[in-house]
């Protein structure tokens, strides 16, 4: 089993479904979590079950990014903060909405890591950052304009700072997972006409668990991936290798 020795780090949106999952993963592999998010009571609860450490902050306000990290010292970051959107054709999609998804998922990721960074080269240990992108940056979905969008552009930076802060010895990755079946996604996902199309080309035929995304998380940021860094790993069941 992976043991990160205590080293610290931050979790965006680690009360959330694979946030949460994540925390749980790193707390029982010895890392010092800080799982961040907008929601008190959703932090405190999380704290509650795990002993993580917490921080509330808005991803999409550049000032309470900066001030919640000033002074942290980070070893590791997750970028698992983010927002879903609509389900949209470019036709009809809401530009409110397109601006706000990439506010968060994609800027607010940027400013994470901007300042997240800082921290690991002023320290001279090295690091490791991890953004949980989606199948829908490496493929076209239907209805997915506004979250493809922001998701693609992630991986973009994912590549970009992988290149920039390998002289750092910091390690920078991105995560592709397909659907994870949650309350929150079943009003689309769980439609028969949308999930069983979607279900039958996958090859594995299924749902992912919040679990399976975690776990490939902790992998990339654990000194076992140490050669491995500017990928996109699809976590998919296969559905991108069609």
């Amino acid at each position: 089993m992976t043991d990160f020795n205590g080293r610290t780090i931050l979790v965006t949106g680690g009360s959330g479904g694979i946030g949460g999952a994540t925390v749980r993963q790193l707390v029982a592999a010895n890392a010092d979590v800080i799982a961040t998010g907008r929601s008190a009571e959703a932090l405190d609860k999380i704290a509650a079950e795990t002993g993580c450490r917490t921080l509330q902050f808005d991803l999409a306000n550049e000032d309470e990014v900066k001030g919640a990290m000033e002074g942290l010292d980070l070893w590791g970051l997750v970028n698992c903060g983010g927002f879903g959107g609509e389900i949209a054709t470019p036709m009809e999609t809401d530009i409110a909405v397109f601006d706000k998804v990439i506010a968060i998922n994609t800027r607010g990721a940027l400013l994470a890591t901007k300042y997240a960074s800082q921290s690991m080269v002023r320290l001279g240990k090295g690091g490791s950052i991890v953004n949980v992108s989606s199948q829908a940056g490496l493929v076209a979905l239907w209805g997915h304009i506004s979250y493809a969008a922001s998701k693609a552009a992630l991986d973009s930076i994912t590549r970009v700072s992988a290149l920039e802060l390998g002289k750092y010895s910091i390690r920078v990755n991105s995560v592709n997972p397909t659907v994870v079946m949650t309350p929150i996604s079943a009003w689309y996902w769980g439609r028969p006409e949308i999930a069983g199309p979607f279900i039958e080309q996958m090859p594995l035929g299924r749902w992912a668990t919040e679990e399976e995304i975690a776990a490939p998380i902790a992998f990339l940021l654990s000194d076992a991936a140490s050669m491995i860094t500017g990928v996109t790993l699809p976590i998919d069941g296969g559905y991108t290798c069609r």
